[in-house]
């Protein structure tokens, strides 16, 4: 992520700094800016990099790693001008997914979902080759790596914004190709806003999403076929000062869907026209409702 106003973004510490693993992750697993407002900016599956190690050990599929939320910081590249803080993964979801629960639970009973660290695409192609699949002892190595450090981050940051403005709001920013029958049927709506139906997020802050976005160009739905993930369904806790929204987009508004995933600027520039509201009102809320509190 860019540097806004002269603010270092601070990478996040290992939590086992130098240590030889067998995912072969040396990496920060996270980049940080501090913004100035109660908005915070969540996004987990920005990054395809795959630690050299680890690749070796995947499948050509997998390198590919088109399940990536392919140009999502770009999109978002403007979050921090509008003062808002930003957290970006700087791992593949292959490595780790930061928006599963560490504990196996399940976001959508009866459909198929994926793992924490999963082991076939979202085409159901195999991820690793035979015999190079990660044990138990080492999806627990990535969990404490990679998924731990983002998440504390995350909790401190929400944490920071409720003791400065006494209220904090979390956007959680993913993108996914139109069309993935192994999740849904048929082509995704462009926008899919997601509040774990109200219980992340209050009313008003819903209704505004909402109607921005249902008034743009874009098909827009909410708490439709995506509900929102982990991120959004264990920090969103209105009644704790931490409203949480999750948009899932997809590609077709702003890329080419097949590889190499080219970003199309005039495309994306459409979208941006849209998702800078969207943000800008979603923190003048924040705003509006810390100064209530005050």
């Amino acid at each position: 992520m860019p540097e806004s106003g002269g603010r270092v973004i601070r990478r996040g510490a290992m939590s086992r700094p130098g240590a030889a693993l067998r995912c072969g992750v040396m990496t920060e697993p996270f980049l940080f800016h501090r913004g100035e407002t109660p908005l915070l900016v969540s996004l987990p599956h920005d990054s395809p990099h795959i630690p050299g190690p680890l690749a070796a050990r995947m499948t050509p599929a997998a390198l590919q790693v088109a399940d990536t939320d392919w140009h999502v910081a770009k999109l978002y590249d403007f979050a921090a001008g509008l003062g808002a803080s930003v957290l970006c993964a700087t791992h593949s979801r292959y490595v780790v997914d930061l928006n599963r629960d560490p504990a196996g639970g399940v976001l959508y009973p009866g459909a198929d979902n994926t793992e924490i660290v999963p082991i076939t695409t979202f085409e159901h192609e195999p991820i690793y080759r035979p015999g190079e699949e990660p044990d138990a002892d080492e999806i627990a190595e990535r969990v404490a790596t990679c998924w731990a450090p983002y998440h504390t981050r995350l909790a401190e940051a929400l944490a920071e914004l409720r003791t400065r403005f006494g209220t904090a709001v979390l956007f959680d920013g993913h993108t996914i190709k139109s069309e993935v029958p192994r999740f849904f049927e048929g082509r995704v709506a462009d926008l899919n806003i997601g509040t774990a139906e109200g219980a992340a997020a209050e009313d008003g802050l819903r209704r505004i999403v909402h109607r921005l976005l249902d008034a743009s160009p874009y098909d827009t739905v909410l708490d439709d076929r995506f509900t929102g993930g982990y991120i959004t369904r264990h920090y969103g806790r209105p009644a704790e000062g931490v409203n949480a929204v999750q948009l899932e987009l997809t590609w077709r508004c702003y890329m080419d869907e097949a590889p190499p995933f080219t970003y199309l600027p005039d495309r994306a520039a459409g979208l941006k026209a849209v998702l800078r509201p969207m943000l800008e009102a979603m923190r003048d809320w924040a705003m509006g409702r810390s100064s209530a509190a005050g």
